[in-house]
C-alpha cells in the first residue's frame, strides 16, 4: 500500500516538513495495512497452524517452536526428489518433510535455491536445513571442499533418509559405445555442479589421462533440468545424475523416448542426507527421532512407494553414515 504524494500549498512548506508529513503518513497507512508479504504470511500461517501436542514438538529448540517453520534450503528443479508442478513444490522430500511435520509439530518449509549455494545459505542462518537429494559425505561433514581439498566451514551433521547411486543416460538409440564410466574417456557429459556426479566425472577424467587417453569434456549446470536439455539437444554424450532422478527422467521424457540409461547397475551407493549445521544438534536429534518415528508408523514406505524408490529405502536414521 503506498500513500499518496503530499501536494504543496500556496503559502508553501519547507521540502523538510513536507517529506517529513509524507513519511508520517506512509508510516501510518503500512501500520494500519499490516505485513502483507508473503514471508510474512507464511510466518502466521505457521504459528497458526503449530500443533504443540505433536509427539516430538517438546524436543524442537525454543527459536523453532516460537516461529513454528524450519526454514529448508532445497533446489527445486530435481524430479522427482523436489521440483514444482503448478506453482506447488513436490517430491520424494516434500513428501518426507510432511510426515517429519506431523511428529513435530511445526512446517518445514521449502526455500528454493541452486545446489551450490545450500551450504553458505546454511552457514548464514538463511536457511536452519538443507533437504535437496544431498549426498552424505565426510568432506561435507567437515567443511571440507571436496575439488581443492580446503576447509571452508564447520560442516553439518547429516540424518540418512535414502540410499541411492549414481548413474549414466544417454539420448535413446546413441549410445556412442557408452558402457559405463570408464567409456567416457574422450566424450561429453553434463552433471550438475557440486554434485557426487560432478566429482565422479572430475575423478574419471583425470585417470583418463593418467591412462593416456582424451579428458571427459564436462559442462556443469546449476539444476538437472538444464543437463537434461543440453542432452536432448545433442550438446553432450551423456548426463549423470543420481539414480532416482536418472530413472524419472528416462520414464518421462518425450514420454520415454528421449532417453536411455547405459552403464547397468548405479555406482558408488551412498546416503541423501537432511543437511543439519554443526552447533544445532537439539535440531537434528528432534528431526532424526521424527525420522525414526515415520519409518516405524509407515508413513516413510508410503512415501517411497509413491515414487517407486522402494530399493533405496533406509531401515533406520542413522547420523552421518556417509564416508
Amino acid at each position: 500500500m503506498t500513500a499518496r504524494p503530499t501536494r504543496r500549498t500556496a503559502s508553501g512548506r519547507s521540502r523538510t516538513a513536507v517529506a517529513g508529513a509524507t513519511a508520517v503518513a506512509a508510516a501510518l497507512l503500512l501500520t494500519s495495512c499490516g505485513d502483507q508479504t508473503d514471508a510474512a504470511v507464511a510466518r502466521r500461517e505457521a504459528v497458526k497452524n503449530r500443533d504443540t501436542s505433536a509427539p516430538l514438538f517438546k524436543l524442537l529448540p525454543k527459536d523453532i517452536q516460537e516461529k513454528a517453520l524450519i526454514q529448508v534450503g532445497s533446489d527445486i528443479t530435481y524430479k522427482p526428489v523436489e521440483f514444482r508442478s503448478d506453482g506447488a513444490v513436490e517430491g520424494i522430500d516434500p513428501d518426507l518433510a510432511a510426515a517429519l511435520s506431523k511428529e513435530l509439530g511445526v512446517k518445514l518449509n521449502f526455500n528454493n535455491a541452486t545446489f551450490d549455494t545450500l551450504m553458505g545459505g546454511m552457514k548464514s542462518k538463511r536457511y536452519d536445513i538443507a533437504m535437496s537429494a544431498m549426498t552424505d559425505t565426510r568432506e561435507r561433514q567437515q567443511g571440507i571442499d571436496s575439488s581443492t581439498g580446503k576447509k571452508i566451514g564447520e560442516g553439518v551433521d547429516f540424518i540418512d533418509y535414502l540410499n541411492v547411486g549414481v548413474s549414466i543416460y544417454t539420448q535413446k538409440g546413441k549410445t556412442q559405445g557408452i558402457d559405463g564410466w570408464d567409456a567416457l574417456c574422450g566424450k561429453k557429459i553434463a552433471v550438475q555442479r557440486g554434485t557426487v556426479s560432478h566429482d565422479l566425472a572430475k575423478d574419471q577424467s583425470k585417470k583418463c589421462e593418467k591412462n593416456g587417453e582424451q579428458p571427459i569434456a564436462m559442462e556443469a549446470f546449476d539444476n538437472d533440468s538444464e543437463a537434461q536439455t543440453r542432452l536432448r539437444t545433442g550438446g553432450v554424450d551423456a548426463v549423470s545424475s543420481d539414480y532416482p532422478v536418472a530413472a524419472y527422467a528416462v520414464k518421462v521424457s518425450g514420454h520415454g523416448n528421449d532417453f536411455q540409461m547405459v552403464g547397468g547397475a548405479p555406482v558408488k551407493a551412498a546416503p541423501y542426507g537432511i543437511a543439519v549445521p554443526k552447533g544445532s544438534e537439539k535440531l537434528r536429534d528432534a528431526l532424526k527421532a521424527a525420522l525414526e518415528r515415520a519409518i516405524k508408523s509407515g508413513a516413510y514406505a508410503k512415501v517411497l512407494d509413491k515414487w517407486d524408490v522402494k530399493e533405496a529405502a533406509v531401515t533406520e536414521a542413522k547420523l552421518n553414515g556417509g564416508s
